[in-house]
């Protein structure tokens, strides 16, 4: 197989990335390579399980982004998060705990 750069210049995926395609084409062109002598069947089978891997990789990667920026926007704005509400739950069963084995002595 040439070289995946190449195979991605030929599906014109340099600048929109692989997200915005469906497996279908994906194996829609793997297929056309093939036919045309371009690459042999265990190429494309390889190929298409790069590009598929290569969409999960990117997906996790924008909702990472995604998550941390939602994050971000929630402490700014002050929203409290519901681990923090447990959070706060649980010291404040420990203070009284405390403060009822303190007023038993």
């Amino acid at each position: 197989m040439s070289d995946m750069s190449e195979m991605f210049k030929k599906m014109g995926l340099f600048g929109i990335g692989v997200i915005s395609l469906t497996q279908e084409k994906i194996e829609e062109f793997t297929q056309e390579m093939v036919k045309k002598g371009e690459i042999s069947k265990d190429e494309g089978k390889k190929f298409v399980k790069e590009i598929l891997s290569e969409q999960e990789k990117q997906l996790k990667d924008i909702e990472e982004k995604i998550n941390e920026k939602v994050r971000e926007n929630l402490k700014k704005s002050g929203v409290v998060m519901k681990s923090d509400i447990a959070s706060l739950e649980r010291k404040i069963e420990k203070l009284e705990k405390t403060i009822q084995s303190i007023a038993k002595k």
